[in-house]
């Protein structure tokens, strides 16, 4: 059993898909957890409720994390709540634009990284001051960094960056004893993956997985939970594919 307690814990985009199931499982574990909206704080609010009913403990933060200034202004409010510890990050928040390479604009590019790698990077810069010895910081990557996807070559390039960014951080952090990892979901059944939910992408998505089933969040979040436990004690710079073997 992976227990928590008494740790506190920031999830980005927790409001819904993977990022809920992340802030439910560590707060099952015994975390304190804060989940992250950017605009739906009614389905943030929703989360927090049911943690409750479960017994455990959470509040919402919002945050546009696609602002520049973003990430420093949630940290601020995170530090706020939590004061000058914060053990567990979990770094979930990001976008996604299926578009051929032809029909991809700067503007769309430009969003993908400023979500999905400017603000995971500089908030881990301004959160550093209450991450200590012992401290776990999760971000979501993508099966897409890893395999052609069709239409998705930037937001893959997004989650391409996030893999590397995962090891200078490992590196750079680990003389302070914080951990650095991510995982790479393969197609789960969230709202990103409208797609999977017809029968052609069900199709497409089982044809290439070596577990016959769509992925839930829960499978992601779970896994989140390992990893900012002290069970992945000795798991620092990776990244954790969590795809029910796609594209093996």
């Amino acid at each position: 059993m992976i227990d928590l307690s008494g740790k506190t814990a920031l999830v980005t985009g927790g409001s819904r898909g993977i990022g809920r199931a992340a802030a439910r499982a560590l707060a099952a574990a015994g975390a304190q957890v804060l989940v992250h909206y950017g605009r739906a704080e009614a389905e943030a609010d929703s989360v927090v409720a049911a943690i409750a009913a479960a017994g455990g403990r959470a509040e919402t933060v919002g945050g546009d994390l696609s602002d520049p200034q973003g990430p420093h202004t949630l940290a601020k409010r995170v530090r706020a709540i939590v004061g000058d510890r914060l053990d567990i990050l979990v770094a979930n928040a990001g976008v996604s634009k299926a578009a051929t390479i032809e029909e991809t604009t700067v503007a769309e590019f430009d969003a993908l990284f400023a979500v999905n790698v400017r603000a995971p990077f500089f908030l881990v810069q301004q959160l550093l001051p209450i991450l200590g010895r012992g401290s776990s910081v999760v971000v979501t990557g993508s099966l897409a960094a890893h395999a052609a996807v069709p239409g998705l070559a930037a937001y893959a390039a997004t989650k391409g960056a996030i893999d590397t960014l995962v090891k200078h951080l490992a590196a750079a952090l680990g003389e302070r004893g914080i951990r650095v990892n991510a995982v790479a979901p393969g197609v789960i059944d969230t709202d990103m993956s409208n797609f999977a939910r017809t029968e052609e992408g069900q199709r497409f998505v089982l044809g290439m997985q070596a577990l016959q089933r769509i992925g839930q969040p829960d499978d992601v979040g779970q896994v989140i939970a390992f990893l900012a436990s002290d069970a992945a004690r000795w798991v620092t710079g990776d990244t954790v594919r969590v795809d029910g073997g796609s594209k093996l």
